[in-house]
């Protein structure tokens, strides 16, 4: 249906104009596709009238990366490294695919509200029921209108081979699926479920060189290849995984991915904390895009990602919640602010920190470029789907009036979403989510989990001792487990 947001609130180079934005369906498309078709002052009105008094309009934002079963464990596992964090994570994963339903609504929902309408969900998969898993967190993301980029988190060598040896033998237990069932399981997944013009895509997405031989690497990226697909993968988050690259491969973890040709316009790269100045030139070079997800690497002490050195390389930035386990929550704006202003600490010349309107490039470009779809999506610009987010200046935590964009990014919004529209269709209006009842979602989180203070994780009992040696902190006879 095309609709007009009549005197709308936009930003300009030298300001903002109230405007009028015509959405109009777009013939060569099918029925529900949407592009913007006009924006100016005064316009004829086509359509549904929106009114735009004293409203934002910007394009939706992406989370670039998250991992929505993540859910089901948020606020639990408490302050270790990724390493240890991932060992409980694994150890607890409860999941049943009304579980991996309900969680991929709930990322959804609050991906929306706070202003994106794209995610990049880096799926867990139930051992023994892929197809499933994934099956359901689709049909999560088709009920709620979010575009959805769905990467079956994949590998093929067990956790315990993420910590480097340090010097010592490490014998590992082989991983429960081949590479050959691997590629075979991605094939499957590509058949039944990537379908861009419904709104959802699939993505090769191994989880990363820690826990996947080259083999499937090669494999991810020819698949990529022959189907068009975009690629994705945690990439050095940690110190840990610096010292496995340096001891496996014997060159820098960006090195050995560029010489698999992993690298390219269609890759996004979640974390990429350590790197250094040869890395960053790699990944500018191969036109590569960096996930910043500040909050998981603050909670997990990865460490803090050199993000203006990659802005002033030319490397596209993305902005990620990562999953509710290591965040814990999936606030947009929160990651964005945080991963914004963080870096005012590490430069002194703050002419190369980020302003709030580079913030919002960063997020629905840069996010868009991450994707292979910045001529589609990512900007207010006539001919483009219609992706769209409007937030309500007269909004408490956006009061009193200075400028949008500045208490929009800087400030704490609450609640502060009108609308939102996923290739011209409403998905939330009038601050409220259209397509999801709430309430019975709200039901059904609590009814599915229970009050848990303090867990037994028996892989964390295997590998803590481990782990602290290779990182040469002292021995600790009473363990986090």
């Amino acid at each position: 249906m095309s609709f007009t947001i009549q005197q709308v609130l936009i930003p300009v180079e030298q300001g903002y104009d109230t405007v009028d934005v015509q959405i109009g369906h777009d013939p060569s498309e099918p029925d529900e596709g949407h592009r913007i078709t006009a924006i100016g002052a005064d316009l004829d009105v086509v359509g549904t009238i929106v009114d735009g008094r004293n409203k934002l309009l910007l394009p939706g934002f992406v989370n670039a990366h998250t991992h929505s079963s993540e859910m089901w464990q948020r606020g639990i596992i408490p302050p270790v490294p990724l390493e240890l964090w991932l060992a409980e994570l694994y150890d607890f994963i409860p999941l049943n695919e009304e579980q991996v339903y309900l969680s991929a609504l709930g990322t959804a929902v609050e991906t929306l509200l706070s202003g994106g309408t794209s995610v990049v969900d880096h799926l867990v998969l139930i051992p023994g029921k892929e197809l499933e898993t994934v099956a359901a967190a689709v049909r999560a993301y088709r009920e709620v209108g979010i575009r959805a980029f769905v990467g079956p988190l994949i590998q093929d060598e067990p956790l315990t081979s993420g910590i480097p040896d340090g010097g010592t033998a490490q014998t590992h237990k082989p991983y429960l699926r081949s590479t050959k069932a691997t590629l075979e399981l991605m094939q499957e997944v590509i058949n039944q479920f990537h379908k861009p013009e419904t709104g959802i895509n699939v993505m090769v997405a191994p989880t990363g060189l820690q826990l996947c031989s080259d083999h499937l690497f090669e494999g991810c990226a020819e698949l990529s290849d022959r189907y068009g697909l975009c690629r994705h993968a945690h990439l050095l988050e940690t110190k840990a995984q610096k010292l496995l690259a340096e001891e496996t491969y014997g060159c820098s973890a960006v090195q050995h991915l560029k010489d698999l040709d992993y690298l390219s316009p269609r890759t996004s790269l979640a974390h990429c904390v350590w790197l250094d100045d040869t890395d960053i030139q790699m990944l500018a070079e191969t036109q590569s895009t960096v996930v910043h997800n500040p909050l998981s690497n603050l909670r997990l002490g990865s460490g803090i990602a050199p993000i203006l050195k990659y802005r002033q390389a030319g490397v596209n930035v993305a902005f990620g919640c990562d999953g509710s386990a290591s965040n814990d929550s999936q606030d947009l704006l929160e990651a964005i602010k945080i991963g914004s202003i963080l870096h005012n600490t590490t430069d002194f010349e703050y002419q190369h920190w980020i302003t709030p309107r580079e913030s919002v490039e960063m997020a629905a470009l840069g996010g868009a470029k991450g994707l292979n779809v910045q001529d589609q999506l990512g900007s207010l610009t006539v001919g483009k789907q219609a992706d769209l987010v409007m937030y309500d200046l007269t909004n408490l935590s956006l009061l009193p009036r200075t400028d949008p964009i500045g208490l929009l990014i800087l400030g704490r919004p609450v609640n502060a979403v009108s609308y939102a529209w996923v290739n011209g269709k409403a998905v939330v209006e009038n601050n409220s989510v259209v397509n999801v009842d709430l309430n019975a979602l709200r039901q059904a989180l609590f009814n599915q989990s229970q009050w848990s203070i303090k867990r037994q994780s028996p892989t964390v009992a295997e590998v803590e001792a481990h782990y602290r040696s290779v990182m040469q902190l002292p021995a600790f006879t009473q363990g986090y487990s």
